[in-house]
């Protein structure tokens, strides 16, 4: 397949560390990359982003291959690595640069996104309200080199965070480890 038939996904959904493995490893997935999306500064860095004044959260944008996998299986895995009932954060990380985001780059994927959020809503699978924005995709900047592809670098450190966040033993009680 050429390379203009790839599509692009764009999920914030906390530290991007723990959203970055979760979709690595499926067929069709050609390319994970930590950034930093849907703010107003061009470039920013790890540090801007973290003191809250840049309006990016972080991100991971997913280049894939829509004839292997689907822009809605990527939504069903997407939903199963947060917790859609946190607007503020994701477990241990709060503020607005670690909100979910789900970041629709056509009509298309802003359709599947809020049908998926509504499918979401009605299981009644959380008690409190579904929190995940549904917004444009705006610029993606990647994050520094040491960010990318975290889980691999540093296995110890990412299981550490995964876990001592508490992101792992929510994911296993709503979801059951896949």
């Amino acid at each position: 397949m050429t390379e203009h038939h790839l599509e692009k996904a764009t999920f914030a959904g906390g530290c991007f560390w723990c959203m970055v493995k979760p979709f690595d490893r499926y067929d069709g997935v050609k390319k994970v990359i930590s950034g930093y999306t849907g703010g107003h500064v061009e470039n920013p860095t790890y540090q801007e982003v973290c003191r809250e004044n840049t309006g990016h959260v972080e991100a991971v944008e997913i280049t894939f291959d829509p004839e292997v996998i689907s822009y809605e299986a990527l939504l069903q895995i997407y939903w199963q690595q947060i917790d859609p009932t946190d607007g503020g954060g994701q477990f241990a990380d709060r503020g607005e640069s670690y909100r979910p985001v789900i970041f629709y780059h056509s009509e298309e994927q802003k359709q599947e996104a809020f049908e998926s959020k509504r499918q979401l809503e009605q299981s009644h699978r959380f008690s409190e309200p579904i929190e995940v924005e549904i917004l444009p995709a705006k610029p993606f900047y990647p994050a520094e080199d040491y960010h990318q592809d975290f889980y691999q670098k540093e296995p110890e450190h990412y299981q550490r965070y995964r876990v001592g966040s508490g992101r792992a033993k929510f994911i296993q009680k709503h979801w059951g480890e896949k």
